[in-house]
């Protein structure tokens, strides 16, 4: 069993998490590298790594917004993020492929909930894919809607948490 670390990402983690981000997600759905950079410099405290063994295997990034709008292209760049908001946006859950099957979205996201709990958060926000709902709604999401979202050409579904 791999010793698992839980942490803040650090402006040194960006290249990795580019690596899973675009070997975990389809054509343009997956984040820049600049994107990945400018949320670890931006916004540190909502984005979590996962380490397996001292390795980053998985990863959960986020914002917060006091008026959350699910389809708001800008928002992934941080455009309109406030620190100091009491609803999370999450922008990326994302596991490593040859990490996948292991828990390790569960444990992730079990952990940033935990974290946003404890800044007093109010909501969480996640957009996903058909097939993930009923993971989300196990871990306590409820689906809100289908979303106008056609990030990466994908169709997607909003879901939220109430803390």
């Amino acid at each position: 069993m791999p010793t698992l670390t839980l942490r803040n990402a650090r402006p040194t983690d960006a290249a990795r998490c580019f690596q899973i981000e675009t070997t975990a997600y389809e054509g343009d759905e997956a984040a820049t590298l600049e994107k990945i950079a400018t949320r670890i410099a931006q916004y540190p405290q909502g984005f979590l790594i996962l380490e397996a063994d001292g390795e980053i295997a998985g990863f959960i990034n986020s914002g917060c917004a006091f008026d959350v709008v699910m389809s708001d292209e800008a928002f992934k760049e941080l455009v309109g993020h406030s620190a100091e908001a009491p609803n999370v946006v999450i922008m990326s859950v994302v596991v490593d492929p040859a990490h996948q099957g292991k828990g390790y979205s569960t444990t992730l996201m079990t952990e940033f909930v935990q974290r946003m709990h404890g800044m007093c958060k109010q909501t969480i926000h996640l957009m996903c894919k058909q097939q993930h709902v009923p993971l989300y709604e196990r871990m306590g999401y409820r689906y809100v809607q289908p979303s106008p979202s056609d990030h990466g050409g994908m169709a997607w579904h909003e879901m939220v948490m109430d803390l």
